[in-house]
């Protein structure tokens, strides 16, 4: 979210008086001569809050609150009102404005005032965005994590997101289903210049082309049935901040449109809108298919492709870094006994020795799996190879695991058993 105000007043003087007063104090100021120039600056600049006049020709502050509200209901606006107006200042706070200032007033004055809805627009904001992370199934990782491995192939990954997290540009993370796409993307937003702001993430394959348009750039009140209210897109939650796109290869071919303009452009319209937004969004995309044949069979844009891949990250499969497995596999293991109040049991050194041999089919996201119903059924503190054995089967054991339900079904309700969110490995 920005850190910028709009001034909005007829008067020059005015104008200029606030908006160094403003500047001083750290803001940016955008500044707007009447509610025509004011809306129209609205989409291009996406201030944090507004400070007008409430006596202006034309369009008065009273009228320009009722359009802004339209556009933004979460939008704080600060009325300016001279000796006499106080009335009309009340009368336009039940109509939704954050606070009014009556002239003459001090700059400190008009500085706590403007803090305060700035403040107060981030803190909706931030709620804004943490419902919708709840809403897109995130998964609760954590927001610091770490990559587990000391493989050369882990340590040549660590090389290159240390390289990516300093840059703004673009990430494409491809790799199996459940090598740690999800955990490489946080990492990155976590040593990014980006870190203090924002990260959202959308699962792409999870939803419709018409409810992921409406995800990725928001609809306005009555674009279509059902759309009873305004509703800000992941683009313009994640302002200032990092966008996760997971599963990128389903986007459907319009929208591939709309999101290679957001990457060339920074500009977009929400559903149902004409008024042109601007955002600057960090874009990590993510893809377990070779978007080398989605472009050849025509499901893919070549174009948008080269905008996502200008830094590109593959992640190796587990099978391929098999000296992790026993790092991985204790990490597991501290977590799922940290969440559960027990103390942390652990693999025989047959055990380990059986799992770095198994290839992994469901790569970090399966091993997980493991360590979990490991915790569960393992009678002791330690867990024999004989135990994990039936499980390590292409099908992961589902047979075995069926007999042994009535053990599961007594502990299900600690949590631990069941597929954890895919990841290299988060401490």
């Amino acid at each position: 979210m920005s850190d910028r105000v709009l001034v909005v007043d007829d008067k020059q003087m005015m104008r200029d008086s606030v908006g160094a007063t403003l500047q001083r104090a750290g803001f940016r100021v955008v500044a707007a001569a009447d509610g025509a120039a004011a809306l129209a600056a609205l989409g291009r600049h996406r201030p944090a809050a507004v400070v007008t006049d409430l006596k202006m020709p034309e369009m008065d502050g009273l009228q320009l609150l009722r359009r802004l509200r339209e556009l933004d209901d979460q939008l704080p606006v600060v009325l300016m009102t001279a000796y006499g107006s106080v009335g009309d200042a009340v009368q336009a706070m039940k109509h939704g404005a954050f606070d009014f200032i009556q002239k003459p007033f001090e700059g400190d004055q008009l500085v706590l005032v403007v803090k305060r809805a700035v403040e107060h627009r981030r803190l909706v904001w931030e709620n804004a965005a943490l419902r919708s992370e709840v809403g897109g199934g995130a998964g609760g990782a954590e927001a610091s994590p770490r990559l587990i491995g000391q493989s050369d192939a882990m340590r040549a990954l660590t090389g290159q997101i240390e390289q990516v997290a300093a840059s703004h540009n673009t990430v494409m993370i491809s790799g199996e289903s459940g090598t740690g796409k999800e955990v490489v993307a946080r990492t990155i937003h976590a040593h990014s210049p980006r870190r203090d702001r924002m990260m959202l993430c959308l699962n792409c394959a999870a939803l419709s082309s018409s409810l992921l348009e409406s995800e990725l750039f928001g609809h306005e009140r009555g674009a279509f049935t059902g759309a009873d209210q305004l509703r800000k897109g992941r683009f313009e939650l994640a302002d200032g901040g990092t966008l996760l796109l997971d599963e990128i290869s389903e986007i459907g071919p319009e929208l591939q449109a709309k999101l290679l303009r957001v990457l060339q452009e920074g500009e977009f319209e929400r559903v149902g809108s004409s008024t042109t937004m601007q955002v600057d969004v960090r874009v990590i995309a993510t893809t377990n298919r070779d978007l080398s044949e989605a472009i050849a069979a025509g499901e893919f844009r070549q174009d948008l492709y080269y905008r996502l891949n200008v830094l590109p990250l593959h992640l190796p499969p587990l099978r391929d870094r098999a000296e992790d497995v026993p790092a991985l596999a204790e990490h597991f293991l501290v977590e799922t006994a940290r969440r559960e109040g027990r103390e942390a049991k652990r693999f025989t050194a047959e055990a380990l020795e059986l799992m770095q041999r198994y290839p992994w089919p469901g790569n970090v996201r399966e091993l997980q799996n493991i360590c979990q119903r490991a915790n569960v059924l393992a009678p002791g503190q330690t867990i024999e190879a004989a135990l994990i054995q039936p499980w390590l089967t292409p099908d992961g054991g589902a047979g075995q695991a069926d007999a042994a339900a009535g053990v599961v079904e007594e502990q299900a309700s600690a949590g631990a058993v069941g597929v954890g969110v895919a990841g290299v490995g988060v401490a």
